[in-house]
């Protein structure tokens, strides 16, 4: 309220000097540009709380993502794992048993 208040003394000034066109097209321009940018910058206060809780949720979602895709590949591993297992232990015996016979 502060700023209208201050904008009529400097309307009524202007308006006694007699300003030529061009220079009340410009006061009309960049007055109608500063509206514009006060209410877009009420508008980006107002949607800004939702806009960030959408980013919350989508770095959860991320975050979830990359868990899942950890605990498939670590299942991965575990099972191949567990399946060269056997495979090593005959190997093993294996190359007991040649040591055994050869000595």
């Amino acid at each position: 309220m502060e700023r209208v208040q201050e904008l009529i003394p400097l309307a009524k000034e202007l308006m006694a000097q007699k300003p030529s066109g061009k220079l009340v097209k410009l006061y009309v321009l960049g007055s109608v540009l500063a509206l514009f940018g006060a209410v877009l910058g009420l508008m980006e206060t107002l949607c800004s709380p939702f806009t960030a809780a959408d980013r919350l949720q989508e770095q959860e979602a991320a975050v979830a993502e990359l868990q899942a895709a950890r605990e498939r590949k670590a299942l991965q591993e575990r099972d191949l794992l567990e399946k060269s297992k056997p495979l090593e232990a005959v190997q093993g015996c294996r190359a007991l048993s040649n040591r055994l016979h050869a000595s």
